[in-house]
């Protein structure tokens, strides 16, 4: 995988954090970061630069003298001190998308950084050696804790763990000791924060193409009307994301008869509520990949740009960006619950209530609605917006923080439970379409796909038929590919 500092994608952001691969720097790259190091060091001679000749936060009014083991000290002073974090270790997949992000920011230049510290840092990634990052630490101005935590992981100073935790050891690294103009510049950035969005988003942009599947797979249950889904509703809902799920739906559902002339909310509006989770997804993937593939750090040292002590590492963007996301997806999936309380109704399956077998009194799919909602609320809860929190810190001198990082792992944990909602609603509407002996024949590779599903239809613990339902949710982004591709149309969102 070669990094250049300019086209990493979430795509390969997420490929690599689940595929550990070798990586390396493209020329381009190596010749930016030198660049901005010899103009660093320049610069530094001529005016002072926080965090290369002072000290950071409270203490940028201090001089560090010009003094080489001064310098080394406040160094590996300021990495020690930075790396103080709490909380469980985070996954393997976070922390590699961590590394990588860093590298590909410091390979965009401007950090003034000695370029053999992104040689190192590649050869740390390569070797799928893990510095143990904790949960704790990030507040969206900076994932100090977690970088400083990775910087002495390079200095040989914290052991680094393998993909499956402890024991860790000491990988074979490339000599390297961090100076006083490496330490702040590999720290100043949310690369940790970035990793979690652009998780959370590739998991969330596949639950957004699952949900049309599934929502379709509803509307065959109940002989919905595709009149909510016409090119007319494309023009009076202007919105890319909901003219896709105009299409999608359109290209799922065969040409039926409608059971009515309006269909329920939960199928009526899903173009305008999915289709703005949709179009809440493609904001945040612009802003993370925009933020992925640029220089953070506070200064920027650019030959080209020159000194710019500046609040570039104030993650305001990502933060709005993430909650907007964490909203639209409680929304939608609010949606899903709605189809699933529509599919227990006997005035709109013509079967018994809650998909039962018929036995008065059954139960059949009643405690799915229990289980579903238990997931929603959970999601809902995710979706206070973390960017409304604020902070004062450092003796009063950075009195606000965007708190993105708490928002990408908002969004990253919203993932599990809105799988948990769609799940529901799958099974309930294969129940349903098998029940009422349907057999719609586009959805056929999906129907396939559920077949592991149980077809009895008394009383039973459905624990295990959710726990198919979450597998064949995951697969339905494929499938839903394939189904477009041979009706000439795209299934990307």
């Amino acid at each position: 995988m070669i990094i250049d500092g300019r086209t990493l994608t979430v795509a390969d952001l997420t490929s690599a954090a689940v595929r550990p691969a070798g990586v390396s720097l493209s020329d381009e790259a190596r010749a930016r970061a030198a660049a901005s190091h010899e103009f660093a060091r320049l610069a530094a001679g001529r005016r002072p630069i926080y965090g290369r000749s002072t000290g950071v936060g409270a203490n940028r009014t201090v001089s560090i003298v010009d003094d080489p083991e001064a310098l080394r000290q406040a160094a590996i002073g300021l990495l020690r001190s930075h790396a103080t974090s709490a909380g469980e270790l985070r996954a393997p997949e976070r922390v590699r998308a961590m590394l990588l992000v860093r590298l590909n920011q410091l390979a965009a230049g401007g950090s003034g950084a000695d370029p053999r510290l992104l040689e190192v840092l590649a050869h740390l990634i390569s070797a799928d050696a893990l510095p143990p990052v904790r949960e704790l630490g990030g507040i969206g101005t900076g994932d100090l804790s977690a970088l400083a935590t990775a910087a002495l992981a390079i200095e040989g100073e914290v052991p680094t763990l393998g993909p499956d935790g402890p024991p860790g050891g000491y990988p074979a690294m490339p000599a390297f000791r961090f100076g006083l103009g490496d330490a702040l510049p590999f720290l100043s950035s949310n690369a940790a924060t970035l990793a979690d969005a652009a998780l959370g988003l590739d998991g969330l942009q596949r639950l957004a193409e699952a949900v049309v599947v599934v929502a379709a797979l509803s509307f065959s249950a109940v002989d919905g009307n595709d009149e909510a889904f016409a090119s007319a509703v494309e023009q009076v809902t202007p919105f890319e994301g909901a003219r896709w799920v105009c299409r999608s739906v359109r290209a799922l559902v065969d040409p039926v008869p409608a059971a009515r002339i309006q269909d329920p909310f939960g199928l009526r509006t899903l173009p305008q509520v999915h289709g703005a989770f949709v179009d809440a997804l493609a904001a945040l993937e612009r802003t993370v990949l925009a933020l992925m593939n640029t220089s953070s750090e506070n200064p920027v040292l650019s030959p080209e740009l020159g000194v710019a002590h500046h609040g570039g590492f104030h993650a305001a963007y990502l933060a709005q960006a993430l909650d907007a996301v964490a909203l639209a997806a409680a929304q939608s999936a609010q949606l899903s619950l709605a189809r699933l309380t529509m599919l227990d109704e006997p005035a709109l399956t013509g079967r018994a209530p809650f998909l039962g077998d018929g036995t008065p009194g059954a139960s059949g799919t009643m405690i799915v609605e229990y289980v579903s909602a238990s997931a929603l609320a959970a999601l809902r809860a995710l979706a206070v917006p973390a960017s409304l929190q604020s902070v004062t810190l450092s003796r009063g001198v950075e009195e606000d923080a965007s708190f993105a990082s708490l928002a990408a792992r908002q969004v990253l944990d919203s993932i599990a439970l809105f799988r948990t909602v769609l799940a529901g609603e799958l099974v309930a509407a294969v129940r349903c379409i098998r029940l009422r002996g349907l057999t719609p024949s586009v959805l056929r590779p999906v129907l396939d796909a559920a077949a592991e599903l149980d077809r009895e239809a008394a009383d039973r613990n459905l624990t295990g038929d959710l726990d198919v339902a979450g597998r064949v949710v995951d697969a339905l982004p494929g499938l839903l590919a394939q189904i477009m591709s041979s009706s000439g149309r795209s299934s990307s969102a």
